[in-house]
Parts: C-alpha cells; sequence; structure tokens
C-alpha cells in the first residue's frame, strides 16, 4: 500500500483511533438496526403515497440499503486497520504508515456521490469515489437523518391522527343521524348542508393521513429539500409537531352543529308545551280586550265629557301563524318551527301587554273619579277635626261635590273643581285648638294631608277658585279622564 501523504500516526495515536472509530462503528449498527425496524419505514415502505410525502420518500427510501452498504465498506476497512494492528505488538514504521493510511486517508472506497460539496441525494454519481473513514462517518450521518427525519415524521402523523379522525367521523355519524329523525336534510337547511361539507373535509382529511402524511407535519427546522444532504451528524429524533389546524376547525364546526341540532331536540319535546303557553297569552290578551269593552261602556254611561280610547280588536294575523305553527310540528319540520315559535311567544307577549295598556286607558276616567271621591271622604274627616263640618258653606259645598261625583254620568272637570272648593272651605271654627288666627290646619298632619289632597295633586291654591279649563289633578282637564 502506498504510503500516506498525511503525517503517520504514532502507536498510541493509533490506538485511541481504532477505539475510537469501533466505538462510532458500533453506535451506527446499533442506530442502523433500530431504524430498519421503526414502525414508520414499515409503513412507509407499504404505503401508496402521494403529494410531499411521495417526493420525499422517493430519494429517502433510497438511504436504508446505501447506509447498509457503506456500513459494510466502513466495517472492512477498520477490520483491515484492526489486522495490520495485530501483526505486532509494537509495529513499526511501515505498519505505523499503513495504519496511517488506513485510519486517516482516503482508503474506503464507495460508490461516487457528487464531486465537491454537499452531496445531492439522487444526483448523477461518480462508479467510485475514494473517501476517509471520516469522511464515510459524515455521509453515513448525514444520509441517516435524511432518512429518519421522513420515517419519525410520518410515523407522528400515523401515531396522532388517525384515531382522531376516527372518532371525529363516528361522532358526525351520529349528528348525521340525529340530524335525520329532526328532518335536517341537504338541500333542505343549511346545517344539512355544513353536515354534508363536513363529510367531504373529513373523508378528505383521512385520505390525506394515509398516503401524504408529511403534508400534516410542521418541522421545527427547515427540511432537506430535494435531497439535500444538511449538514451535520445525525439527528436523533426530528423536531417538529403535527399540524392538527384542520381537524381543530372540523372539530369545533361539528360541534357547532350539534349544539343546533340539540336546540332543535330540545324544541320537538318542550314544542307542546310553549304552543299551549302562547295560546294562554292570546286567551288571556282577549279576556283582557273583552273586560277593556265592557269597561268603555260603562265609562261612556257613567262619566260625563269624557273621549274614551276604542278598544282593538282581537290579533287574527296571529292566530293564523299559530296555525302554521302547529302544522310545521305535525309534519316534524323542528328546523322551520323554531323561529316561527320564538316570534309567535314575542307577538303573544306584546298582545297581552297592548291588551292590558288599552284596559288601563280605558278605565282612566273610572280610576279618576274614584280617587276624587277618596279625597272628598278624606277632606270631610279632616272638617270634623277643624269643627267646621256644621258649617253651612262647608256643607253646602260638600254636598255640591258629593252630588256631581255620584251623580251619572259624571261631569269630572266640574267635580274636580267641586272638591278643590270644598277643600278651600276649611278653617277651623272661631275659639278651637288653633292661635285665633283662624289660617289653616290644627296639625302638620291636617296640613299635609290638605296639600297633598290639593296642591299636590293639582288642586287650585286656597284662597282662590280653580279657573274654568284648569287642570285639577294633573289628569283631569277640559273633562277628560
Amino acid at each position: 500500500m502506498a504510503a500516506s501523504a498525511g503525517p503517520v500516526l504514532s502507536r498510541e495515536e493509533v490506538d485511541r483511533a481504532l477505539a475510537r472509530l469501533g466505538a462510532e462503528r458500533d453506535a451506527v449498527e446499533s442506530a442502523l438496526l433500530s431504524l430498519q425496524d421503526h414502525p414508520g419505514l414499515r409503513l412507509l415502505d407499504g404505503a401508496d403515497l402521494t403529494g410531499r410525502t411521495q417526493e420525499r420518500w422517493a430519494v429517502a427510501g433510497q438511504g436504508l440499503p446505501l447506509l447498509w452498504a457503506l456500513f459494510d465498506r466502513y466495517s472492512e476497512v477498520l477490520a483491515s486497520a484492526r489486522a495490520v494492528r495485530a501483526r505486532k505488538a509494537r509495529p513499526g514504521g511501515p505498519e505505523l504508515a499503513e495504519l496511517s493510511e488506513l485510519l486517516t486517508g482516503d482508503a474506503v472506497t464507495v460508490p461516487g456521490g457528487a464531486p465537491d460539496g454537499p452531496q445531492r441525494l439522487g444526483a448523477p454519481a461518480r462508479l467510485v469515489e475514494r473517501v476517509s473513514l471520516d469522511g464515510l462517518m459524515d455521509r453515513m450521518n448525514a444520509w441517516y437523518a435524511t432518512v429518519l427525519e421522513v420515517v419519525s415524521a410520518a410515523d407522528a402523523v400515523w401515531t396522532a391522527l388517525p384515531a382522531r379522525i376516527d372518532l371525529l367521523i363516528a361522532e358526525l355519524r351520529r349528528v348525521q343521524t340525529l340530524a335525520a329523525s329532526l328532518g335536517v336534510r341537504t338541500g333542505t337547511h343549511p346545517l344539512g348542508d355544513d353536515l354534508d361539507a363536513l363529510d367531504a373535509d373529513l373523508g378528505g382529511l383521512r385520505t390525506e393521513v394515509r398516503t401524504d402524511p408529511l403534508a400534516l407535519w410542521r418541522p421545527a427546522r427547515v427540511p432537506a429539500q430535494r435531497g439535500t444532504v444538511p449538514d451535520g451528524g445525525a439527528l436523533a429524533t426530528p423536531s417538529g409537531v403535527v399540524d392538527t389546524e384542520r381537524f381543530d376547525l372540523a372539530g369545533r364546526a361539528l360541534d357547532g352543529v350539534r349544539l343546533e341540532l340539540e336546540n332543535l331536540l330540545r324544541l320537538r319535546d318542550d314544542a307542546e308545551e310553549r304552543l299551549q303557553g302562547v295560546g294562554d297569552l292570546l286567551q288571556r290578551a282577549d279576556a283582557t280586550l273583552a273586560e277593556a269593552r265592557r269597561a268603555r261602556g260603562e265609562v261612556l254611561a257613567k262619566i260625563a265629557a269624557t273621549e274614551v280610547p276604542a278598544v282593538p280588536g282581537p290579533a287574527s294575523a296571529l292566530r293564523e301563524r299559530i296555525v302554521v305553527a302547529l302544522e310545521l310540528r305535525q309534519s316534524g319540520q323542528w328546523y322551520r318551527l323554531a323561529p316561527l315559535l320564538d316570534a309567535l311567544e314575542d307577538a303573544a307577549a306584546k298582545e297581552l301587554a297592548r291588551a292590558r295598556q288599552s284596559l288601563t286607558e280605558v278605565t282612566q276616567p273610572l280610576a279618576v273619579r274614584a280617587e276624587l271621591r277618596g279625597r272628598l271622604d278624606a277632606y270631610k274627616a279632616m272638617a270634623a277635626r277643624l269643627r267646621v263640618a256644621e258649617d253651612p258653606e262647608v256643607v253646602e259645598r260638600y254636598e255640591k261635590a258629593r252630588w256631581l261625583l255620584w251623580s251619572a254620568p259624571c261631569d269630572l272637570r266640574a267635580a274636580a273643581g267641586a272638591v278643590a272648593r270644598f277643600q278651600q272651605a276649611l278653617r277651623p271654627a272661631p275659639g278651637g285648638p288653633d292661635d285665633g288666627t283662624g289660617t289653616g290646619p290644627v296639625d302638620g298632619a291636617e296640613r299635609g294631608g290638605a296639600e297633598r289632597g290639593g296642591a299636590e295633586r293639582g288642586g287650585a291654591r286656597a284662597g282662590g277658585e280653580p279657573a274654568d279649563g284648569q287642570a285639577v289633578d294633573g289628569r283631569v282637564q277640559g273633562g277628560r279622564g
């Protein structure tokens, strides 16, 4: 063998190099055996690949047999070096030169690769190429990293996603069954269209997981592209994450459809009770309107010169919509019944409120008359406490107010004025508990009652008659209630 072009190693350096290279050879053999048994490798070998995975495996799949071939050449040269070293316990110059050539020189003949720079996987190769053991180790590390990256990424996707997509598809089937029971089908309801789109999406994802797993892998670094061997040593496990974004989106969309269908299911269970509730509200509204009509006739008969608002009729259009709702319930069209029933409940509640408002407006004059009667009785009691109940003027004004309030029809404007004049006539009797001035009630309670009954409720101020048409209590003016 020709002498090494580099420096000749000493015996100690030769022994250290043999130990190091032997340990590296054992580590490579263990790594190749593990790679050969990797479940991802077996799946890639048997899969019908497409897309990115097919492109990358077409290159990386050549790596394992090439790695074993390079490993065999590495082992042969290392064995030759060990044989030379074993000739003598203390090798001389020729042995050390031969060992230096084997251990550090370009002593390994391998199938050719790219002549310079990083090797291009799949690039046109020279027939043979000579490299050193360290150079051969770098080449094996690069090939190993390329193969392991594809194998580990595919295995990570195949481990994480098939079970998840099976669960999603099983849930989709359950939701589709629920939709069919509620009459929700493709082309008749948006939820049916959503379920059909989800079915197509999940089917496409399942195919992609099976045939192109690398499309769902996001490496933490830029992977080797088109066969470029990365610089550096072997990678134990390529880092990255499985891309589950589309699975997450599909899961959230399926949950949204399921929640809407469960709302329809609750509607199916509660529809009869809710429709009964709408009917009850309308019955109460009808009864209130009937009471308002009766009260309007009473007001027109008992109150003079009063404009009483007309009472609206029943909501016939609302009842027609109830009939439609009953038909939808009978035919099981729950997705159409849901918005209609919500609208019916709102409309029935508004109809009852409208009926109550009508009754309040119609009976307002009667309420005003009742208030004036109560105020007159309170002033009469005050007159007794002030000892003026027998005063002729007081008696005359009381009788006048009472006659106006209890006559039919009642003139509310005149009655309000009479009550106010009766209140103004109340003065303490001479020699009574007052201080002798005769200017007001004898205590704060009586004064407060008089003021609340008079000034605070819109009556004329003490000492003057209410002008014609003046508001007496804030609600009676010009004979209107």
